[in-house]
């Protein structure tokens, strides 16, 4: 099997955040499908060509802004496209994505206020990569995750790693 698994860098310890940090998940599953060579790991901001650290953004209706209101949807989608493409070129079947990112979060984001509220919707990469058919998940997600794998490819769920 050749199928991969998209995941967020800043989940595998990338300090690609933008401030400068990363959000490691540390998971057996994760550390089994990396030994697994499953993984692709991709931050689309960076890949749109933003730096870090960088400016806190939002999502305000179709626009992604910084939090000194300046226009990065260019970046976010530039990212986004690049990811597809390497989900395409990797033979990516799944994401696993950080949670209420612009780029990445799953089904909730923030609002475009910068308060911390959160809204339903997708970020740029998320509804990018669910419109190619790539079945995706946040980090939050990780056991539906796991359970969409065992289905499609039959694995057993003992996440011992060998």
């Amino acid at each position: 099997m050749n199928d991969k698994i998209l995941v967020s860098a800043c989940l595998m310890g990338e300090k690609v955040r933008y401030d400068g940090q990363d959000n490691l998940l540390n998971d057996p599953r994760m550390a089994l499908w990396r030994q697994q060579q499953r993984l692709v790991v991709m931050c689309p901001e960076i890949a749109g060509g933003l730096a870090t650290p960088r400016a806190p953004v939002e999502q305000l209706g179709v626009r992604v802004l910084t939090v000194d209101g300046e226009d990065v949807t260019e970046a976010f989608q530039r990212g986004a496209m690049q990811t597809i493409n390497l989900a395409r070129q990797q033979q990516v079947v799944m994401a696993i994505l950080k949670a209420r990112s612009p780029s990445c979060g799953v089904g909730q984001v923030y609002d475009g206020s910068f308060s911390r509220h959160l809204k339903v919707g997708d970020g740029v990469t998320a509804a990018a990569l669910k419109s190619a058919g790539i079945a995706v998940f946040s980090e939050l997600e990780l056991d539906a995750a796991a359970t969409w794998w065992q289905r499609r490819y039959g694995e057993s769920q003992d996440m011992t790693l060998s």
